[in-house]
């Protein structure tokens, strides 16, 4: 059985979070003399910049529940997933080696980097050669103290989704947090894990902002969980850990769901035009399945292929360095300019 408690470090059960003028009243009111804030305004057209922001951003997860269909209280915004991640350390994992983590490379290189930086020990489990979860390690490697699982997908740098049918058995066998990141799956045809929300107590679903919806610069990472984990994430996040231009901003975004799938769409198309073309190219090798708005290419010298793009100002990915992606460019998808751009600079090649 399924034991949050067990799972969460003692510090985190009983911390007691810090408690804004925001959290402390949430009414209605004229004059606001509780936070210490500059009453007569900013320098900013908007007055209300002066003011702190809703620490829970209830308006943004409100406009989220219409798109989603999951509750308010089923949501957590951050400062990008990379907040999520690291809380997820901080919350559940206790650091010097005591606990530990799974992650299966190749993969989104923040998973590592947040264990490093919060002293938790890792595990890696490399995906299969066709970049599929291998099931049977991940459960071998598993101890008394493996108390988070990432699984990417869409997967990043790979852009393929895991077998759900694999996912499913990890949810119902891995004893800790499963951590599911669809950074991509707009783009995917595979549907979302948050519809399993509440037939999995150990999962956590992590989105964004900054692909589809364009938002990048705005760093709004969102994570889907039982109303146990949210309330964890709360009580552990800064008080005011989203900003109130952001919150408005992401607001005006999600009013326009009709362009964004048009954009959806149209990155698709464009996609199966790149894959098209780059398969005519020599010294392309492989082109790998992609449900992402990127492609993985493997190709017969990635570093001189990536200087010679750079060379002539296009920027892709080098993934040669990592585990399983040796000679391997991650390209994303651009306008159907760049993208034009780009296939005409690769048939200039001289390789």
């Amino acid at each position: 059985m399924f034991n949050l408690d067990k799972l969460v470090r003692e510090n985190i059960k009983s911390l007691k979070p810090y408690s804004s003028a925001r959290h402390e009243f949430t009414g209605k009111a004229s004059v606001f003399l509780d936070a210490n804030e500059n009453a007569y305004g900013s320098p900013l057209e908007r007055d209300s910049y002066n003011r702190y922001p809703d620490p829970l951003q209830w308006q943004v997860k409100f406009a989220l529940t219409k798109i989603k269909g999951v509750p308010a209280e089923n949501i957590f915004i951050g400062t990008g997933s990379d907040e999520v991640i690291d809380l997820a350390y901080r919350i559940f994992c206790n650091p010097g080696g005591v606990d530990n983590v799974i992650i299966c490379p190749p993969t989104y290189g923040m998973y590592e980097v947040s264990a490093n930086i919060n002293d938790v020990a890792i595990k890696k489990v490399n995906l299969t050669p066709d970049f599929q979860l291998d099931v049977e390690g991940i459960l071998n490697a598993v101890d008394d103290n493996t108390k988070l699982l990432f699984i990417c997908s869409p997967n990043n740098p790979t852009g393929n989704n895991m077998n759900r049918e694999d996912v499913e058995i990890l949810l119902n066998n891995f004893p800790g947090i499963v951590i599911i990141d669809e950074a991509y799956i707009n783009y995917s045809k595979q549907k979302t894990f948050i519809q399993e929300l509440t037939e999995y107590p150990n999962l956590i679903v992590m989105q964004t902002l900054s692909k589809a919806w364009g938002l990048a610069a705005l760093r709004l990472g969102l994570a889907y969980a039982s109303m146990d984990i949210i309330d964890l994430l709360n009580k552990t996040k800064p008080p005011y850990n989203v900003n109130d231009a952001s919150q408005q901003l992401a607001l005006l975004a999600l009013q326009n769901t009709d362009q964004v799938n048009n954009w959806i769409k149209e990155v698709v198309v464009e996609k199966d035009k790149l894959v098209k073309e780059l398969s005519t190219l020599s010294f392309v090798e492989k082109i790998f399945p992609s449900d992402a708005n990127f492609i993985l290419i493997r190709v017969n010298d990635a570093d001189k292929i990536y200087t010679y793009l750079t060379d002539n100002e296009i920027v892709v990915r080098n993934r040669t360095k990592e585990v399983l992606c040796e000679n391997c460019l991650r390209i994303t998808v651009g306008t159907p300019a760049e993208n034009i751009l780009l296939i005409q600079t690769l048939k200039n090649y001289k390789g």
